[in-house]
């Protein structure tokens, strides 16, 4: 069993690691991280052993997308997959929203309604922008705020979609 890591600027993959807790209540060592990640999924992700986890938490820059799901999988973490789009995959830094995870779904929810209310009150608005099928300069303005908040919507959606997910797992969704 190695030592506990003393390092001071953690990645998201190890301090995700050490954030989970075996039924002593001690962080998971990368033994066994490997070990988990080799029981789900028949053995799939079987290359993701001890070292090469060391090699991502030292180095996150060179993690690949598969060993990305094999981690939110066996940790409960989906976020870390928007996390990897957002911060390290090339095309995702440009097309992917960064989405806040939140495990209270109320606030989730909550958020969303006044989303939507405020796109719903915009509306006619957009859609007499769109209507000609162009956007003169005196609406363009407008019609990035509008895409804006719709954004806001979609993110908020991802966000549900986390919460199911990770409740999921577990079987924790509230019906």
């Amino acid at each position: 069993m190695g030592r506990a890591s003393v390092k001071e600027d953690k990645c998201i993959y190890q301090t995700t690691r050490e954030a989970m807790c075996d039924e002593k209540g001690k962080p998971w060592s990368r033994e066994k991280a490997a070990a988990q990640i080799a029981e789900i999924e028949n053995g799939r992700y079987y290359y993701l052993n001890e070292y090469r986890i060391q090699k991502i938490e030292d180095d996150p820059d060179k993690i690949q997308p598969d060993e990305v799901v094999a981690l939110s999988k066996v940790y409960n973490k989906p976020e870390l997959r928007n996390h990897y789009c957002c911060h390290q995959c090339p095309i995702g830094k440009i097309d992917t929203p960064n989405v806040i995870y939140k495990d209270n779904i109320h606030e989730i929810l909550v958020h969303l309604a006044v989303s939507l209310e405020s796109i719903n009150d915009k509306k006619q608005h957009l859609m007499k922008i769109l209507s000609d099928g162009k956007i003169d300069s005196p609406e363009a303005a407008e019609f990035q705020k509008i895409l804006e908040e719709l954004e806001q919507v979609s993110m908020t959606i991802e966000a549900i979609q986390l919460w199911t997910e990770k409740n999921e797992a577990f079987g924790n969704a509230q019906k």
